[in-house]
């Protein structure tokens, strides 16, 4: 006699996506576990910008901790040719710190009725098996994997990336000067190496400094954060954390899961490649996810209709981008530019709409991106 699942779904990675997925599989009455292997609240690299349909999500289910509300972003190309372009309304991004958005969406998981064990390391995965560090064995029905893209869920379904990057990030001490200066606003640069950015993201006491860059320049992007921060006159300022990671996006082929066992998230290499833009893809795959635990392949086909055309565009974005950045910098200088931006920050503008405006479907052809 095969014994019953001691769960329903057991998600294995406690962050956003893990979360998110928690959240809505056990609202639909599953019985849910989380296995995270770090202690809630705990750091994790990430710039902490949330755009409009993160927000809107998060909204509906979290009390957003916000550090603070951007109504402006400073443009830079290289450290040099600066503009600043301000918000038409409302503010257009909402910055948080990780441990603490983490800790709300715990908390949310919770009181839905997921039971969350903290510092469980898993070890391995199989169908209907999650298998801990100590011999442990958690039997479930579904496995959500949110481990991340390097992580045992990533590897066990086989999922394969066509875009890896480099990030590198320092939260430094803000003063009191460095926080009249920041509040409110962000600054973008776009780099010298094809491709790359770096950014300054105000979070109250802290400054989050950061830049990215295509795998395989660890020397280069190292260089590229030092001379970022120097430029910003930021190189005195107290090291709260310094910290990388690298980003994973997926090839359109890429599988989403293998039997009973199915990837949200990172742990899936669903972001969106130009910004490199994860967090709404992580709330929105976990959900769908957590949702549709008992028929999985309905998950699968809304991340085909609905991530998928956001990453294809995505990448021809990057593309043009690397190939082409005065002239990208020039266009945020633009009204029509701008508000394209600002619009797909707030979330009422996506990726794939961007391209198929007439004037940028004119410019991509013209860049053959």
């Amino acid at each position: 006699m095969i014994a019953e699942p001691a769960w329903d779904v057991a998600v294995v990675g406690g962050g956003p996506a893990g979360l998110s997925a928690a959240r809505a599989a056990a609202s639909a009455g599953a019985r849910t576990i989380v296995l995270e292997r770090a202690e809630h609240p705990r750091y994790k690299t990430c710039g902490g910008g949330l755009i409009g349909t993160s927000l809107a999500y998060a909204d509906q289910h979290i009390d957003v901790p916000a550090r603070d509300r951007i109504s402006a972003l400073t443009f830079t190309r290289a450290g040099r040719h600066t503009f600043t372009r301000r918000a038409t309304s409302s503010p257009f991004l909402t910055l948080v710190r990780r441990d603490d958005f983490d800790h709300a969406w715990y908390s949310a998981a919770v009181t839905a009725g997921a039971v969350v064990r903290q510092n469980a390391q898993v070890r391995a995965v199989d169908q209907g098996v999650v298998t801990l560090t100590d011999g442990e064995q958690i039997t479930a029905r579904v496995i959500i994997g949110a481990d991340g893209s390097a992580g045992i869920t990533s590897r066990y379904v086989g999922v394969t990336f066509a875009q890896q990057d480099l990030g590198l990030e320092v939260e430094l001490a803000a003063t009191p000067e460095d926080r009249a200066t920041w509040q409110g606003r962000v600054q973008l640069d776009w780099g010298a190496f094809p491709g790359s950015y770096g950014w300054v993201f105000p979070k109250e006491d802290e400054l989050t400094v950061g830049v990215i860059m295509a795998k395989g320049h660890g020397a280069e992007t190292k260089q590229y954060l030092a001379d970022f921060r120097e430029r910003l006159g930021l190189t005195d300022r107290k090291v709260v954390r310094d910290s990388g990671h690298l980003t994973r996006c997926r090839r359109p082929d890429a599988p989403l899961r293998r039997g009973q066992v199915v990837v949200v998230g990172d742990a899936a290499g669903l972001l969106e490649p130009w910004t490199r833009e994860g967090i709404s893809y992580a709330l929105r795959s976990g959900d769908w996810a957590g949702t549709a635990w008992q028929d999985l392949s309905r998950y699968e086909r809304q991340v085909a209709a609905e991530l998928e055309p956001e990453m294809t565009a995505g990448a021809r974005m990057l593309s043009a981008f690397s190939r082409h950045p005065r002239i990208v910098h020039a266009a945020m200088a633009t009204p029509l530019g701008w508000r394209a931006f600002e619009s797909f920050c707030r979330g009422n503008l996506s990726m794939a709409s961007v391209v198929q405006r007439p004037s940028i479907r004119a410019l991509l052809t013209l860049f053959r991106a």
